[in-house]
């Protein structure tokens, strides 16, 4: 991996180079209705309902976040507003990056084009972008490819773009689920998990694991 310098280097945005801050959410706006002991797991399962939003056909990321949080207060027997499923949507173009973000993808910025693929809206993944510190060559987003991650169109919609196929990439994500198995399943044979706590690590999907995108620049033998 330390020798193979790929087209471009492609990256999952929330989570893995934004800072994704819904669970900090979910425990402000819910502290008042779910107890402290079970915050964690009511988060957990925002978090699942989320996922499972996204698996099914293409919808507008509000409704993916409304429609998540709804069935979660379902779950729990706790009042749903829309008013405040809608806070989530609306705070999401305002978080920025992980600290050791910024100085890692300048660094590989300077070598090979960098390339966003993101579960996320037009509206507002370039104020997130904007933040990363780092010049991007190209972002593509679910409204794009009319798909989600984990769905494989999502990715053929941005190879497709790019004009190059699954060999030619190093793609980077903090997710198994929503990244790495399947880039695994499509024959990206170059990835990286980037251990931020969000999943366990699953070496049979073949990836060079990172504590931070710190550790980036390594691997490309930057």
């Amino acid at each position: 991996m330390t020798t193979f310098r790929p087209k471009f280097v492609t990256f999952d945005c929330y989570g893995t180079l934004t800072r994704f801050r819904m669970s900090d959410m979910a425990r402000e706006l819910y502290a008042d209705v779910v107890p402290s002991e079970s915050m964690e797991q009511f988060c957990k399962d925002f978090a699942a309902y989320r996922l499972d939003e996204v698996l099914g056909p293409w919808q507008p990321y509000r409704y993916v976040l409304l429609n998540a949080v709804e069935r979660t207060c379902k779950k729990w027997n706790v009042p749903f507003a829309p008013e405040v499923a809608n806070k989530f949507y609306e705070a999401v173009p305002t978080w920025g990056p992980w600290d050791d973000v910024p100085a890692g993808l300048s660094k590989v910025a300077k070598e090979v084009p960098l390339v966003i693929l993101s579960n996320a809206s037009n509206t507002q993944i370039h104020s997130n972008v904007a933040k990363l510190g780092a010049p991007v060559h190209a972002v593509f987003t679910a409204e794009d490819a009319q798909a989600y991650k984990p769905h494989m169109r999502a990715f053929e919609y941005m190879l497709d773009k790019l004009g190059c196929g699954p060999e030619d990439i190093l793609h980077v994500s903090s997710s198994l689920r929503y990244d790495l198995m399947t880039a695994h399943d499509l024959g990206i044979r170059n990835k990286v998990f980037v251990a931020r706590g969000h999943e366990p690590s699953t070496p049979y999907y073949g990836y060079t694991e990172i504590p931070d995108i710190g550790g980036l620049p390594g691997v490309l033998g930057l």
